[in-house]
């Protein structure tokens, strides 16, 4: 029996916002886009692992509205858990993020005492992300 990753949920609170630091300031592909019941969520894929998808949807799609405004409250508050990146050029993509003033940074690439070499920063809704060095 085999297991493996397919799809990554991100909550996003601005899909365009997100759509365009994930795709124009990251580099990923767009793979689908569905709206449903005035919500919408966005695949996008990596073109090193396309077979790993990244969903982009909004905290209330599919929810209930108690539900929906809980996790809505801890997105905007930078509290759901982080997306990890790795990149075959950290400082460079470090650079192509600070440049496109869409993230908060919160760390330079900085070599780890448990030895990856990373970054980190927040995306437009407020998410953690992590870069380390390939």
């Amino acid at each position: 029996m085999t297991v493996s990753l397919s799809h990554v949920h991100v909550l996003v609170d601005d899909p365009d916002a997100a759509l365009s630091f994930y795709r124009d300031v990251l580099g990923l592909e767009v793979r689908n886009e569905v709206a449903n019941d005035g919500y919408r969520w966005i695949t996008l894929v990596t073109p090193s692992q396309p077979e790993i998808e990244i969903v982009l949807s909004q905290p209330q799609a599919g929810r209930s509205p108690e539900d929906g405004a809980a996790l809505a409250a801890m997105l905007a508050k930078g509290e759901l858990p982080g997306v990890l990146f790795r990149a075959d050029d950290l400082d460079s993509t470090f650079e192509r993020v600070r440049a496109s003033g869409a993230a908060e940074i919160l760390q330079e690439p900085t070599d780890q005492f448990w030895g990856v070499r990373d970054a980190a920063f927040r995306d437009p809704a407020g998410n953690m992300l992590r870069v380390s060095q390939a």
